[in-house]
């Protein structure tokens, strides 16, 4: 099963970026914003512990955006 976590992105000028970002943490299959919606979808490797993973997500998106929030 896929399991996927969305992250609001309020600024579309910071969207590109806390997508890179997100795309380096280890754990992460894919993380894709959607710019109509302002959403990241986050999915993960095989085996990479959901949980753990988003935390270094938003870790890395913080330094991009500082207040980001995760939505599940």
């Amino acid at each position: 099963m896929k399991k996927t976590y969305k992250i609001d992105v309020d600024c579309a000028n910071c969207a590109q970026k806390m997508e890179d970002a997100a795309n380096k943490v280890e754990g992460v299959r894919q993380a894709t914003v959607n710019f109509m919606t302002l959403k990241m979808a986050v999915e993960f490797d095989e085996g990479a512990q959901p949980q753990d993973v988003m935390q270094r997500v938003l870790a890395a998106c913080k330094k991009v955006e500082r207040d980001c929030e995760i939505e599940l």
